[in-house]
């Protein structure tokens, strides 16, 4: 089951019925099936205090993936910010619903095991979020 929340904004205009098929149409070209997974989104403050808490971390980010998978099953929470994925729309000269649809697919592929930090892999990163984007419907 895949569950959308928002705290401190406005539920952002998903159609959540397609947007669960898509996420797990992408999670079984993975060999994953969706278990448990909660979406929460926020605005900037909410994430940094997540961030600060759970991560200690003290900066603003588009999301936080929470990693409870076990096996092949994908379960976890998924907390991202609106206010940031704005901003990284109008920076990369995207639209606010094509990095949205990115950001809520690149937690996705976090908890399908691909990472995004180490030499090379945020291209593999970039080019798995392409491929997951074209799959929407």
């Amino acid at each position: 089951m895949i569950t959308y929340q928002a705290e401190n904004v406005k539920m952002p205009a998903i159609r959540r019925r397609d947007t669960t098929t898509w996420i797990r149409r992408v999670a079984s070209t993975y060999a994953k099936r969706v278990g448990e997974i909660g979406y929460l989104f926020c605005d900037d403050e909410h994430i940094l205090q997540v961030n600060r808490e759970y991560l200690g971390h003290d900066y603003y980010t588009d999301i936080i993936t929470f990693d409870y998978c076990e096996g092949d099953v994908l379960n976890g929470d998924l907390v991202i910010s609106l206010d940031t994925v704005r901003t990284n729309a109008e920076k990369f000269h995207k639209s606010y619903g094509e990095e949205l649809h990115r950001v809520i697919i690149h937690g996705i592929l976090h908890l399908c095991g691909l990472n995004d930090k180490g030499p090379g892999e945020r291209e593999i990163m970039e080019a798995a979020e392409d491929r997951a984007l074209s799959m929407r419907e």
